[in-house]
């Protein structure tokens, strides 16, 4: 019974020890378990890439106010689909506005994979980049924060115009801007979306090798000036636009919340809480 007894303990030991890898059974569980940084890394890369080019196009969009208020009013109801639908519908600018603040968000918590966690890795990096002195470490440095300026910035504006994309028009935009008191934090917000999306760009091409030549110095720098004109000419553009849209707001302001209509003698259309508690006119009979 003793040799039983012995081998049955023996048997139970090994079926509970643990097994044990083989070293190219280690490698590969490594392999299928590095993939996910990856994947998340190639998200991260694709959802900046989306809200940079939806950011140049918004700019765009936006500063057509620079050519008229007609052009501005056209370009808003064409995003409501008046051209196809026969009227504006401004829930088409809400699923819009919806699905970028989705990825915006999505695209916020990739990125704080890459944040420090605490005081010490913060102060551990700040050591890093300070021995360091490497340009594109600090380019990153100053992404960072403007990216965490951006989580609260963007949210707001993207939620206004998710609640109320009818509001969106040369004197609604301009008096939500100048009488509601909201023109320091779109010149805030101007600021960190270009110099964080300038930069998010730049470090897109040299990490994926975008317009790389032999000369990876050379690129580089290129690439540099680059990032440099993109964030110039879109601040200039974007002050110009808001300067313009305030300069409405100003004029405008003892008429707030009064809808604008185009054409060349367009009439101003008041709120209907406004034509509500207008007196009467005055009998013709």
């Amino acid at each position: 019974m003793a040799p039983t007894a012995v081998r049955t303990a023996d048997a139970e030991s090994l079926s509970a020890a643990p097994r044990v890898v083989a070293p190219t059974d280690r490698g590969s569980v490594r392999s299928r378990s590095s993939r996910w940084p990856a994947r998340l890394d190639v998200l991260q890369s694709v959802s900046g890439l989306f809200l940079a080019v939806f950011l140049i196009a918004h700019m765009f969009f936006v500063s057509s106010i620079l050519i008229s208020k007609d052009a501005f009013y056209t370009v808003a109801r064409f995003f409501e689909g008046a051209w196809l639908l026969g009227r504006p519908q401004p829930w088409l600018v809400s699923c819009v506005v919806g699905f970028v603040l989705l990825v915006f968000v999505g695209h916020a918590w990739l990125a704080l994979r890459k944040f420090p966690a605490n005081f010490r890795q913060y102060r551990a990096f700040a050591a890093h980049r300070a021995g360091l002195r490497h340009d594109d470490t600090g380019l990153w440095w100053i992404q960072l924060w403007t990216g965490f300026a951006l989580f609260f910035l963007g949210t707001v504006h993207l939620y206004g115009m998710l609640t109320q994309p009818e509001l969106i028009g040369p004197y609604e935009s301009a008096d939500r801007i100048w009488t509601g008191t909201l023109w320091p934090l779109y010149l805030l917000l101007l600021f960190a979306v270009e110099i964080h999306g300038s930069i998010g760009l730049y470090r897109l091409a040299v990490k994926w090798g975008w317009l790389e030549g032999r000369d990876a110095a050379v690129s580089r720098r290129r690439l540099r000036v680059a990032k440099t004109v993109f964030s110039a000419f879109f601040l200039i553009l974007g002050l110009i636009t808001l300067r313009a849209y305030v300069q409405i707001g100003v004029t405008h302001a003892d008429r707030a919340g009064e809808r604008y209509v185009p054409g060349a003698h367009a009439t101003l259309v008041p709120n209907p809480s406004a034509l509500a508690a207008a007196p009467n006119p005055p009998s013709m009979e």
